[in-house]
C-alpha cells in the first residue's frame, strides 16, 4: 500500500522543514543538557524552564507556567514548574507530553554535552530532552508549514518524573490541567525503537521489626529485630514466588520479563553493633503490578501478611514509599496506527508494542480514557547510565514522525 500523493508531499515537506532545523535542533538539546536538573533532589528546574519559554517563546508558541505548592509531598527548595504551550485551536488535543528532570549523574562532566560523530552524549540525552527538543520543533514545523488541524496540540513539559510525579503531571491531573479533551498522548521516552504501550504499576514499602536491644551476653533480654525480619521477609518470599507464577498479556522481552515482581529487601538496614541485640531492623518490599492486576489487591496482600506477624505480637510500622496504578492502551487504536505507520515511513522500520518494564507518565492518561503511547529517539539500554547518549540523526527523525503522525491524527480530512 503506497501512501496518497498528498500525504508523502506532506511528508517530504515535513522533513525538508525539520532539516531546516537541525543545528537548532542539536543545540537546544545541548543547553538543555546543560542544566542538572537532578532529580533527586530537585535541582535547578527553574533555570530549566526558563530555557524552554524562552525558546517557545521565541518560536512564538505561548507559555503558561504552572507552579507546583511547596508543601506537596517530596518538596524541595527549588520551585516545580510545569510548562503548558499548544498549537492549533479546538477542543480534539494531542497532547506531546514530555519531563525535563533526570536521574542523578555519575560524573559532572555528564552535565557538559559532548557532540562527537553525529552522537550526543550527556545526562539527560536520552531521558528525554532530545525528545522534548523534537517535539517544540516537530510544532514549529507544523506552524510554519501551515499544516491545517481540526484540533490542537498540547505540549505539558514537566518535573518530578523520576520521582512519581508530585509536583509536576500528579499536580496537573490534580487540577484538571491534564488529558483534558485528549484524543491521543505521546511521550518521547527512550524506547530503543519500539513503542511502549503499556506500564506496569508499582506499590513499594518499608517495614520496620522493632526489638528491645541487649549486649549479647545478656541477649535473652532482648528481643531480636533482625531475625524477626528473616521471619517476615520469609513469609514475603514465598508471596513472591507465588508472584512470579503470573504472566502478562502484553508483549515485552525477554520471556523472563513477562512474569509479575515482588523485590524483597532492595534495601536492608538495622542494628548498632556486632556484640549487641538489634532493637530495629527494615527492609524494603517493591511491588510491580502488571496491567491485569489489582493495584488495591497487590496493596492488600502485602499488607495481609504484615498484619499476620503482628497478630504474633512482633511489633511492625509500614510506609509507602510509592503507590502507582498500571497502565495499558490499545496498540490497534487509530492514533497507535497512525504512529507506527508514519514511523516505518519515516525510518523505514516498523516499531513494536511492548510494555514498558517499569513505570510511565502515560499512567495519568490512560486512567483518563486517553489512549496514550511512549516512543522516542534514545535508547533504554543507555538511559540512567554513565554513557548516556543520543543519535542527533535520530532526534530529527523523531521530530518529523512526531510532526506527520500529529498532522494526520488531526488531520480535518477524513481518511
Amino acid at each position: 500500500m503506497h501512501p496518497h500523493p498528498a500525504a508523502a508531499d506532506l511528508a517530504s515537506r515535513i522533513r525538508r522543514a525539520v532539516a531546516r532545523h537541525e543545528s537548532a535542533i542539536r543545540e537546544f538539546t545541548a543547553a538543555l543538557v546543560s542544566v542538572p536538573t537532578e532529580n533527586p533532589p530537585g535541582r535547578r528546574y527553574a533555570e530549566c524552564a526558563r530555557l524552554i519559554a524562552k525558546k517557545l517563546k521565541s518560536l512564538g508558541f505561548p507559555v503558561r507556567l504552572v507552579r507546583a505548592p511547596a508543601n506537596l509531598p517530596g518538596a524541595s527548595a527549588e520551585p516545580r514548574i510545569s510548562l503548558l504551550s499548544s498549537l492549533g485551536t479546538g477542543r480534539r488535543t494531542l497532547y506531546f507530553h514530555g519531563h525535563y528532570d533526570v536521574v542523578p549523574a555519575q560524573s559532572p562532566a555528564q552535565f557538559r554535552p559532548l557532540v562527537r560523530n553525529g552522537v550526543l552524549a550527556g545526562r539527560g540525552s536520552a531521558d528525554m530532552k532530545s525528545g522534548i527538543a523534537a517535539m517544540i520543533y516537530a510544532l514549529a514545523v507544523l506552524r510554519d508549514l501551515r499544516v491545517p488541524l481540526d484540533g490542537k496540540i498540547a505540549l505539558v513539559l514537566v518535573p518530578d518524573e523520576e520521582t512519581s510525579g508530585s509536583g509536576g503531571s500528579r499536580y496537573l491531573a490534580a487540577r484538571g490541567l491534564l488529558a483534558k479533551n485528549g484524543i491521543a498522548m505521546f511521550t518521547p521516552e527512550p524506547t530503543s525503537g519500539v513503542i511502549w504501550n503499556a506500564c506496569r504499576g508499582a506499590v513499594s514499602l518499608s517495614v520496620t521489626v522493632r526489638g528491645r536491644p541487649a549486649h549479647v551476653g545478656l541477649h535473652f533480654r532482648g528481643v531480636n529485630a533482625f531475625a524477626q525480619a528473616i521471619e517476615l521477609a520469609r513469609a514475603f518470599a514465598a508471596l513472591e514466588r507465588r508472584v512470579s507464577r503470573r504472566r502478562t498479556r502484553y508483549s515485552i522481552a525477554p520471556a523472563a520479563a513477562r512474569r509479575s515482581i515482588l523485590l524483597v529487601g532492595g534495601h536492608a538496614a538495622g542494628g548498632a553493633s556486632f556484640n549487641s541485640v538489634p532493637a530495629g531492623f527494615s527492609f524494603t518490599l517493591d511491588r510491580r503490578i502488571n496491567p491485569e492486576e489489582s493495584l488495591p489487591a497487590e496493596k492488600r496482600a502485602l499488607l495481609a501478611i504484615v498484619n499476620r506477624f503482628r497478630r504474633r505480637g512482633f511489633r511492625i510500622e509500614t510506609g509507602i514509599l510509592q503507590e502507582e496504578p498500571s497502565a495499558g492502551v490499545p496498540g490497534d487504536a487509530p492514533a497507535a496506527r497512525i504512529l507506527a505507520a508514519t514511523a516505518r515511513e519515516i525510518s523505514g522500520r516498523s516499531p513494536r508494542f511492548e510494555m514498558c518494564p517499569g513505570l510511565l507518565e502515560i499512567r495519568f492518561y490512560a486512567r483518563r480514557g486517553v489512549p496514550a503511547y511512549a516512543f522516542g529517539p534514545g535508547k533504554l539500554e543507555l538511559a540512567h547510565g554513565p554513557h548516556e547518549s543520543v543519535v542527533l540523526k535520530k532526534v530529527c527523525e523523531f521530530s518529523a514522525i512526531y510532526a506527520l503522525a500529529a498532522a494526520r491524527i488531526l488531520s480535518p480530512v477524513a481518511s
